[in-house]
C-alpha cells in the first residue's frame, strides 16, 4: 500500500513544482491546466473506490452518512487511498485556479508562490489565502 501512495504523487508533484517555479510555461499550460491529472487520479480513485465499496477493501461500518463511517473509512488503507487521491487532485485542482485566476487578474507571481504552498500543503488554506488577497488587493471576491 504504500508503494500506491507514492504511485499517486508521481503525476502531482511535477504539476506543482511547474505552477510554483514555471508559471508561465507552455509545459505548465499543457500539462497542469489540462485533464490529464484529474483524468489519471481519478482513474486511480475509481479504482480505490471500487475496491472498497464493491470487493469489500474496506473496514466494517465503513460509509459517509456518519462520522464514525467515516472514521471507519479512514481505518482502513484502501479508504486512506481513496481520500488521499480525492485530496491530491482537488487540491491541485484549487492550485492551477489559483494560478490562473492571479494571473488575468495580473497578482505579482511572488506574492501567489505562498499561497501555492498553502494550497499544496493545507488546501483550503490556500483557496483562503487567495480569496483575501483578492480582497486585500482590491480585486473583488466574486470569481468569473
Amino acid at each position: 500500500m504504500a508503494f500506491l501512495y507514492y504511485l499517486l504523487h508521481l503525476p502531482v508533484l511535477p504539476a506543482w513544482a511547474l505552477l510554483i517555479f514555471a508559471p508561465q510555461a507552455a509545459l505548465t499550460r499543457q500539462y497542469v491546466h489540462s485533464g490529464v491529472i484529474p483524468l489519471i487520479l481519478g482513474a486511480a480513485y475509481a479504482v480505490l473506490l471500487f475496491c472498497g465499496a464493491v470487493l469489500g477493501f474496506s473496514a466494517p461500518g465503513a460509509g459517509m452518512g456518519s462520522l464514525a463511517g467515516v472514521m471507519a473509512l479512514f481505518s482502513h488503507p484502501v479508504g486512506t487511498l481513496t481520500g488521499w487521491a480525492h485530496f491530491l487532485v482537488f487540491d491541485l485542482f484549487v492550485g492551477a485556479w489559483i494560478a490562473r485566476d492571479a494571473q488575468a487578474l495580473g497578482l505579482r507571481h511572488a506574492g501567489t508562490v505562498p499561497v501555492l504552498l498553502l494550497a499544496l500543503v493545507f488546501g483550503p488554506l490556500g483557496l483562503f489565502a487567495h480569496v483575501l488577497r483578492r480582497l486585500w488587493t482590491g480585486k473583488g471576491w466574486q470569481f468569473g
